[in-house]
């Protein structure tokens, strides 16, 4: 059964011609490694320098080296945006977590309900603490990280696993805002 076609946000979507060259260049480059350009590149150039710098600050989080591996970022994307009901979010990023994981079970799973699927203890630690964060962030507190050191996450990777979970519950907003309709690509990705 096919899938109708519908825009990508509820907002127009820009061509190549409307875009800074900054946009032009990161289309291509997500063209070439990806073999399609993520619509949430498309959509959100509307606005092309709001765009640049909104990439610059997710790529530095989420797509290179840091304190938390590939994976354990992309598991925090994931918990968030199922509890947010990101669609985008949920698909774009459970696919990078079958794929960093190799277990597409698991990103699965975390998708609907974390807690339904097997993780170690730091990663049910940061599952933890990104659906609190996430759903009531005025009540946290200094106590509430604790079940993240205890799991073994360092200073470090406890505020790269905040700031990740910041950027999610902000990228699933505007996402979901905009209706955004994730790459039929994704669907198929490491499975």
């Amino acid at each position: 059964m096919g899938q109708q076609q519908r825009p990508i946000s509820f907002l127009r979507v820009p061509d190549v011609d409307d875009v800074p060259e900054g946009v032009q260049r990161l289309w291509s480059k997500s063209k070439e490694a990806f073999g399609f350009i993520p619509n949430v590149f498309r959509a959100q150039a509307l606005n092309g320098a709001q765009f640049e710098a909104w990439w610059k600050y997710f790529n530095l989080l989420v797509n290179k080296e840091g304190h938390l591996s590939n994976a354990e970022r992309e598991l925090i994307a994931v918990v968030v945006s199922g509890i947010n009901q990101c669609t985008y979010c949920a698909v774009s990023h459970g696919a990078a977590l079958r794929e960093y994981s190799g277990d597409p079970v698991m990103a699965d799973l975390v998708a609907v309900n974390w807690r339904q699927a097997e993780l170690s203890d730091r990663q049910r630690a940061m599952a933890e603490y990104a659906e609190l964060l996430t759903t009531a962030p005025g009540s946290v507190e200094a106590a509430d990280l604790e079940p993240m050191r205890e799991a073994g996450l360092d200073e470090h990777e406890i505020l790269e696993a905040v700031q990740v979970i910041g950027m999610f519950n902000m990228t699933n907003r505007v996402s979901s805002a905009l209706g955004m309709v994730p790459n039929h690509e994704y669907h198929a990705q490491a499975r």
